[in-house]
């Protein structure tokens, strides 16, 4: 059975709902908004983050950047249009309109399979990712990418077993 806890935030006159992610994950990083994977898992810690709920989930972290870069959009802007209570696909519309970056539906579905299917590439980035292996799966053998590393560390992180 999946529990969902939610907070409500309020700031200038504005509510809107935000998960709290000292007591859930956020959504796996392969969950898509607009063929753009990463960004419903980015707009959970972001929103949590503005509600100090964000636990050991930081808004902006390296894979963030990655999506961010990719479009072409500054954190602090998106963290703003958060911040004033948009929802999922109001965010989805605010990025279209303002991504430097424009892309088709196919170089977006292009970059959102090349990320689910990322590796760790450098000795430094291998060493960290079997680090975190070791802590949340050492005994899994198809942990092979970042996504599958993220979604067993969520699961076990809030109390399931690898």
């Amino acid at each position: 059975m999946l529990i969902i806890s939610f907070m409500k935030l309020s700031l200038s006159n504005q509510v809107f709902t935000s998960m709290d992610l000292t007591q859930q994950a956020p959504r796996s990083p392969r969950v898509m908004l607009g063929g753009y994977a990463i960004l419903p898992r980015m707009l959970d810690k972001g929103r949590a983050q503005l509600n100090g709920s964000n636990g050991s989930y930081h808004y902006n972290c390296p894979l963030d950047q990655r999506l961010l870069s990719f479009l072409g959009i500054e954190s602090e802007e998106l963290l703003a249009e958060l911040k004033a209570g948009k929802g999922d696909h109001e965010i989805l519309t605010w990025i279209t309109e303002h991504a430097i970056n424009k892309y088709s539906d196919q170089e977006i579905a292009s970059w959102s399979t090349w990320q689910i299917g990322r590796a760790p590439t450098s000795v430094e980035a291998r060493e960290y990712f079997q680090e975190m292996q070791k802590e949340s799966a050492p005994d899994r053998e198809d942990i092979g990418g970042w996504f599958d590393l993220l979604d067993v560390d969520d699961f076990v992180s809030f109390g399931g077993k690898a």
